[in-house]
């Protein structure tokens, strides 16, 4: 079976957030199980020039986008088994990062296009084409407007992964007329509009075969008005065809046995975790001390992933006989909450606002507990990387982290972290405490290791899952 991923990121190339991490690691394991998976991307100014270096040309062709007629050239590069297809256009994707422009609907629109149309020309027709969040929304609606009724396209399927329902590509309607060449039955409300505009989105949930998103609980949870982001009607209406597939992580991206930067290599020993504490207390100028708890947050820093509830009670988690790292960036109340805090408690916090990937696999290595407070989270691949370097997880129960982390029951031994359930200060407040404590009972903390290692978070099963709708489909 053929399948073409068509994303707008993918690691090591374009990276912004878990998206890209998917995009890196799922074809992989699809590969491993038969399936002849392919990805293609825009080609991004910010992709290292050891790739770009290696891609060569296959096709250009001109595209007809709306009155347009635009250059379109497609690379390709064989990356650890698995073909990219890079889609050239300078004018689009000649510039730093992946979003954020104001011509975004033109650069995706051109992109959504460019897939369609490059098929032919680099002779691989798929039977699927798995299209993730809105970037790549509008291709089932392209396809089923202007593509399926073409011979060699006639059997292809569509699948719609939501990784975030949160952005929804929405422009103006005028806009859509333009860049698609559709007529006004795509652009009611039964169809691409939404809030006076059209939405990337809308268009690929409504006109795909199939719909998933990152964990079953997150597929229960948008089709609520909460956490529906106004699309929970239309997701409810088609519950029938939407599938809930939690991701997985790459086990040998992310294995401490390997990771060439960890200070010192382990699987399950605790006396080999305790030496990069020691190593990361140093470096970060925290009181070495391999005895007390290091509570871990890898983020971005936004209110997504729940840092109002540490806001809040700040001072109380800094009372705890515990120590803080943090690493990442995002919104300035919080880069500059975390800078406070170091400085007012420097025995206590080490505040590192910026990315940093190495750093950030020292302190997974390194800390004892890693805290996702998230308001909400579809999946989330912080807790799974934590459990996999034996950072023992602090969760709120919402999407991907209640559907990964079981909480720690004292009285039959279960559990892999610790979690609770309102979006509360002091209830994670609580929970924080809980684990501190039990961080001093090495019987319990024993047990919780146990419990980890017994668990899975690789591909493998998720690949199955995914193998198993596209051959039903």
């Amino acid at each position: 079976m053929k399948v073409l991923f068509a994303a707008s990121e993918a690691v090591p190339f374009a990276k912004t957030g878990g998206l890209a991490d998917v995009i890196g690691s799922l074809p992989k394991e699809l590969v491993k199980q038969g399936l002849d998976v392919r990805v293609i991307l825009p080609k991004y100014e910010d992709i290292p020039a050891q790739f770009t270096q290696q891609m060569e040309t296959v096709a250009s062709f001109t595209l007809q986008m709306g009155w347009r007629q635009l250059y379109c050239g497609i690379l390709k590069l064989v990356h650890e088994g698995i073909t990219f297809y890079f889609v050239d256009n300078e004018m689009y994707y000649r510039r730093r990062g992946c979003y954020g422009y104001g011509d975004d609907a033109e650069r995706f629109a051109f992109f959504c296009r460019a897939v369609l149309d490059a098929l032919p020309h680099i002779d691989f027709i798929p039977d699927v084409i798995h299209c993730h969040d809105w970037q790549t929304g509008m291709i089932p609606v392209l396809y089923r407007a202007h593509f399926s009724w073409q011979p060699q396209y006639e059997h292809i399927k569509t699948v719609m992964t939501i990784h975030n329902l949160k952005y929804q590509g929405v422009f103006g309607k005028e806009q859509f007329k333009d860049y698609f060449a559709l007529g006004d039955e795509h652009l009611g409300g039964y169809a691409l509009e939404l809030f006076g505009g059209a939405s990337f989105m809308k268009g690929g949930l409504l006109y795909s075969d199939i719909i998933t998103t990152v964990s079953p609980t997150y597929a229960e949870e948008i089709q609520t008005p909460y956490f529906g982001e106004y699309l929970d009607g239309l997701l409810r209406s088609q519950q029938h065809r939407l599938y809930g597939i939690v991701n997985g992580i790459d086990y040998e991206e992310f294995d401490p046995m390997t990771d060439p930067r960890l200070e010192v290599n382990y699987r399950d020993s605790v006396v080999k975790k305790q030496q990069n504490k020691m190593k990361l207390q140093e470096r970060l100028g925290l009181p070495v001390n391999k005895d007390i708890p290091l509570i871990a947050l890898v983020t971005r820093l936004v209110d997504q992933k729940g840092l109002s509830l540490v806001d809040r009670v700040i001072e109380d988690l800094l009372s705890l006989e515990a120590q803080w790292v943090i690493l990442g960036t995002g919104d300035h109340r919080y880069e500059q909450l975390f800078r406070w805090a170091a400085d007012r408690y420097p025995d206590k916090l080490s505040a590192n606002i910026t990315f940093n990937e190495p750093l950030a696999r020292q302190i997974y290595a390194s800390s004892d507990l890693f805290l996702m407070p998230s308001e909400f989270e579809p999946c989330g691949i912080g807790q799974l990387i934590a459990m996999r370097y034996r950072s023992i997880p602090i969760v709120r129960e919402t999407g991907g982290l209640k559907d990964t982390v079981a909480s720690f029951d004292e009285s039959t031994g279960e559990g892999t972290g610790f979690s609770f359930t309102h979006y509360n200060a002091h209830d994670m407040l609580y929970t924080v405490q809980r684990a501190v404590n039990l961080y001093n009972d090495p019987e319990a903390w024993k047990t919780i290791w146990s419990n980890i290692k017994k668990k899975d978070f690789s591909w493998r099963k998720s690949a199955q899952q995914y193998a198993a709708l596209y051959n039903n489909l």
